[in-house]
């Protein structure tokens, strides 16, 4: 199979799409030959569609609004035909507030979940209803490292993709009978505006320089740098290709090597 072309006439909603990992899937699933529903809460994303061209098109959208994903998909399957791929990967990462288990805001802690996980949830109950009627499709939810690390600082965010990546193979396990495959991907530190956002808080907040705050994360990926954001888009390409029409359930890490710890040596020393 060549490189280009990988999902020709396949119908993909990606949710978060107006920036960062959001649009840098939706801009490779164009690139593949798809039609992309560029969905996000921010006007910037019908901008953003634009410049994919004709097979891009945005609609307004709050992941947490069970009325509005029914809208959505109604919609989609109006003027489409049908859903091949969903991305849920709308989320937030960072509380307006300190988030440790001691002093957390419970309000935090609920908007986070509202986002993260009622979000993910909602997407894949109307993505599910909508691919029925296409004949099964794939749908990938985007999860963290978090869930699988302790995350003392940001204990919401944690708590909400731990969630997201149990519910991904439940998901899995019901949809697999209607040949609707679900799987996770699990970035680690990635240069999008969310992390940009944490470094500027830690800045203000600890008064550490946003970009001795950066390098210090850098530190702790064994590959070196930071991830990008099409670096993780190239993995959920594979889960939304048939490529992977016999992978359900799994769970796809891409962080350089952040959760495998720095190594003991290096060649030479």
């Amino acid at each position: 199979m060549s490189a280009a072309g990988r999902l020709q006439n396949k119908v993909a909603i990606v949710t978060g799409a107006a920036s960062g990992i959001g649009a840098a899937i939706s801009e490779l699933f164009a690139q593949q030959g798809a039609r992309v529903i560029l969905a996000d809460v921010s006007a910037q994303g019908q901008v953003y569609a634009q410049t994919l061209g004709p097979a891009a098109r945005f609609v307004r959208h709050d992941v947490a609004d069970e009325e509005g994903w029914r809208a959505l998909t109604d919609d989609v399957l109006e003027r489409e035909g049908r859903l091949d791929i969903l991305v849920n990967n709308a989320g937030i990462g960072n509380a307006p507030h300190p988030s440790t288990p001691d002093v957390g805001l419970l309000d935090d802690w609920r908007q986070m979940q509202r986002v993260n996980g009622e979000g993910t949830f909602l997407g894949c109950k109307y993505g599910i209803a909508a691919m029925r009627t296409s004949g099964g499709g794939s749908i990938i939810n985007m999860s963290s490292i978090a869930s699988a690390t302790p995350t003392a600082m940001n204990a919401a965010y944690g708590f909400s993709k731990a969630g997201v990546a149990q519910f991904t193979r439940s998901v899995a396990q019901f949809g697999a009978p209607l040949r609707i495959r679900c799987n996770s991907v699990h970035p680690g530190y990635t240069a999008t505006p969310i992390l940009q956002g944490l470094f500027d808080k830690i800045e203000q907040d600890m008064e550490i320089p946003a970009e001795k705050a950066r390098q210090k994360l850098e530190d702790l990926v064994p590959l070196g740098r930071l991830g990008e954001a099409s670096d993780v888009a190239y993995g959920v390409l594979y889960f939304a290709s048939e490529e992977s029409r016999h992978v359900t359930g799994a769970q796809l890490v891409i962080d350089g090597g952040s959760t495998l710890g720095k190594p003991a040596m290096t060649i030479g020393e």
